[in-house]
């Protein structure tokens, strides 16, 4: 163990220096590109939403494939109608919520797929437009120009039909995410109805049982001005009356004055009732003022890009930098009523005391690593409601310590416990307003007590058998950092006996790195290892097992985030890791047969598309090799992201692929997170000014920055030289201005001295 320092040190400085504006006039919303990410494996949606807002109200193009996970891809040609809840950038599928399809003709019923326009109600289409808080198309085959914008809690459209014509709108309450893999792929529903109130609202329920099984969605529709007749259908026949209940539920409604004049549609949506949603589409959508609602999104995304103001001397870097910071802002999402109920984990409705607030769709396996550490530093309001609702839903939640929970429900998705990783590093950055004993005792039951996914096994041998639990390697490894992330909460709430033995175990990495050949593989109940063996392979029978969660013997072997100092030496010392980096980086680029599309973006196997490597390019920090991680890094901003559809290298993830950007931008990333360390790299911004959130401001400068200036040959905090490779968050909260030196030349002797290399393990 090494114990070097405090992380304080004689690093605090309390000065707090003026800094320049950049640009406070500027339109930040101009620079984002909502359609970064709807190509390749980006799974991102263009629609419109606000910042962490409940509905996210887009087009879909197709519900049945892995591209299409936000329910969007640009290859796919056609688009279906306009549903308001989307995913955005995840591997796994759900979501697609009250489908509205403006048409004129005859009412069709079936929704095609994707290249299959004859005979459906889809579209092709033409002139999209997409900005934050709002989205544009023209329906070709239909003949309607839509357009989009929202609340946090509802949408509003706004459709012109052609003139002198007829048409209706069709909502699919049948409509949802499928699973692709499956023979007759169908989203699972139950407990639907419809009901129409008078000539201008619709009202519905329904339960999924997708990803997220059981969750609740209701819906209120209300019209800009009455429909001429409706229609509703069960099953796809119709039904007469009012309302119907049970199956597979759509409604038309008809309008003889379509194209009159343009017809405007608001939904509410709640997962509680059908109650909930008239009083969102009351209390944030009183009228039909679409111009308003729109000025009032922009004006809510300037607001919230406008915390990181950034100087850019290429206009890519710039709608790459806005857009990824845009991406970084869209989950968690809002999950309450306007009246504080809330579906909690439990499937019970509560309500919130005043001044709390829920939140869902947590992907915490991908944004403990950047996304939350970027929300530390700029969304400092939010971070009670964030933070304090991911330990209620511990609370609440049958599961317990939460996972990947989404909508009330926990989906169970990915490995470790890392709510963890969140919680503690909410408590060592003194996020208030939490109860963190609390939190504790939901993170100590899973930590001590709960046998799932192998765990049980990792108490008893300290490593999970690859003979027994699938995937048992990451789990090994993910479980001993979730372990290092509870022991810090632990500590922080005096249950010291519970630290110590959660940060020994926290060192069960240990027991399958194989010494001989230096790479983590995995190992038999009976202690022997695995067979055959291949780095580049998913694991040893991808038949029955695979050793690895989204990765190869390679990226696993540096998954180590906490103790680096300690992991080295099993390596042969400093100079053997810092070998072992450069030949992750230089290796063949070839996967083995079966790999997944998940492990993408590779440069030797280094696979920046994927979570896991996202931290290593910075680990040569810690081995006194500080210019590698900036070349690196540099290399990394440039090549993986890009203003354009597949502009991404791998699933978006919640935020986490762009937070990594923005962070790595700003010259600055956490290795490991609930340290309250950050490591530097090379910054990609001339100069950038954070609103804090606390009433100071961070500027930094990249001085002599440039395409060739990848080199940082020394650092200034409020004008005094600083030598250290990492800064506190303590410190860089206290505000001021943070300088790079920038050269074309690298500078081995910045960060390398032991004194001046990050902490780990302390």
């Amino acid at each position: 163990m090494i114990n070097r320092r405090s992380l304080m040190g004689a690093a605090s400085v309390a000065s707090v220096l003026p800094v320049q504006s950049l640009a406070a006039e500027d339109d930040l919303c101009a620079h984002v590109d909502p359609f970064i990410g709807t190509g390749g494996h980006g799974h991102t949606y263009p629609g419109a939403t606000l910042p962490f807002g409940m509905v996210q109200l887009s087009p879909d193009t197709s519900n049945n494939g892995w591209d299409s996970c936000s329910g969007y891809h640009v290859k796919d040609g056609s688009i279906m109608g306009f549903s308001h809840t989307h995913l955005s950038g995840t591997g796994c599928a759900d979501m697609l919520d009250c489908l509205v399809t403006p048409r004129t003709g005859a009412v069709v019923l079936n929704p095609g797929e994707p290249g299959q326009i004859e005979g459906s109600y889809r579209s092709r289409y033409t002139d999209e437009v997409a900005s934050p808080g709002y989205y544009a198309v023209t329906l070709t085959d239909s003949r309607v120009r839509a357009e989009l914008t929202a609340t946090l809690r509802t949408g509003l459209h706004r459709y012109v039909f052609p003139a002198g014509e007829a048409g209706h709108l069709l909502i699919d309450w049948a409509h949802g995410q499928r699973n692709w893999w499956e023979k007759s792929p169908a989203t699972k529903l139950d407990n639907t109805s419809l009901r129409l109130i008078g000539n201008d609202t619709l009202v519905g329920g329904r339960q999924v049982f997708m990803w997220a099984g059981g969750r609740w969605i209701f819906f209120a529709l209300k019209l800009s001005r009455p429909f001429s007749r409706a229609e509703l259908y069960q099953n796809d026949a119709p039904v007469g009356g009012n309302a119907a209940a049970g199956g597979k539920l759509k409604c038309a409604l008809h309008f003889d004055d379509a194209g009159s004049a343009p017809l405007l549609v608001k939904v509410g949506i709640s997962a509680v009732d059908i109650d909930g949603a008239l009083k969102n589409l009351e209390a944030e959508q009183p009228g039909f003022d679409f111009e308003g609602t729109r000025r009032a999104a922009h004006l809510a995304w300037q607001s919230e890009l406008s915390r990181i103001r950034v100087d850019l001397s290429d206009p890519n870097d710039r709608k790459v930098f806005y857009t990824a910071h845009y991406h970084s802002l869209l989950a968690p999402t809002l999950f309450s009523d306007v009246d504080r109920r809330y579906r909690g984990m439990d499937n019970q409705v509560h309500r919130l005391k005043p001044g709390e607030e829920n939140y869902s769709t947590y992907s915490l396996w991908d944004t403990y690593r950047a996304a939350h550490p970027l929300y530390t530093l700029t969304q400092g309001p939010r971070l009670p409601g964030m933070i304090g609702g991911l330990a209620r839903m511990g609370q609440e939640s049958p599961a317990g310590a939460p996972i990947w929970p989404l909508q009330g429900r926990e989906t169970d998705t990915m490995i470790g416990y890392h709510s963890a990783a969140v919680l503690a590093e909410a408590c060592v950055k003194g996020v208030p307003g939490v109860d963190y004993k609390a939190a504790y005792k939901v993170i100590r039951k899973r930590a001590f007590d709960d046998d799932v996914h192998g765990f049980g096994l990792y108490r008893q041998l300290g490593y999970i058998p690859a003979d027994k639990v699938d995937e048992s390697v990451s789990r090994t490894l993910e479980f001993a950092y979730s372990d290092w992330c509870a022991s810090k909460l632990a500590a922080a709430v005096g249950a010291h006996e519970d630290a110590r033995k959660l940060r020994e175990r926290s060192r069960n990495y240990r027991n399958l790195f194989d010494s001989y050949i230096h790479f983590m593989r995995g190992k038999k109940a009976d202690g022997s290892w695995v067979t055959p063996y291949f780095p580049q392979s998913l694991g040893h029978d991808q038949k029955r097992w695979r050793d690895y969660t989204e990765t190869n013997g390679w990226q696993a072997t540096f998954l180590n985030q906490h103790d680096l100092y300690g992991y080295m030496q099993m390596f042969g010392g400093e100079k053997a890791f810092e070998s072992k980096l450069d030949a992750l980086f230089n290796a063949p680029s070839d996967l083995d047969h079966g790999s997944l599309d998940d492990i993408s973006g590779l440069v030797g196997q280094y696979a920046h598309g994927n979570e896991p490597s996202h931290h290593v390019a910075y680990l040569y920090a810690y081995a006194g090799a500080l210019p590698k991680t900036q070349s690196r890094v540099r290399m990394l901003m440039k090549a993986m992201y890009r203003a354009e559809p597949n502009g991404l290298e791998g699933n978006e993830d919640c935020g986490q692929m762009s937070a990594w950007y923005v962070l790595s931008a700003l010259g600055l990333y956490t290795v490991d997170p609930v340290s309250g360390v950050y490591v530097f790299g090379s910054p990609l911004v001339n100069r950038a000014r954070l609103a804090l959130g606390n009433g100071r401001h961070l500027s930094i400068v990249a001085e002599g920055n440039g395409p060739d200036k990848v080199y940082v040959s020394g650092m200034r905090l409020n004008g005094k030289a600083w030598s250290r490779s990492w800064i506190s968050h303590d410190t860089l909260m206290r505000g001021g201005e943070l300088r790079f030196l920038m050269s074309a030349t690298p500078n081995p002797a910045f960060g390398a001295r032991l004194a001046d290399r990050p902490p780990s393990f302390v």
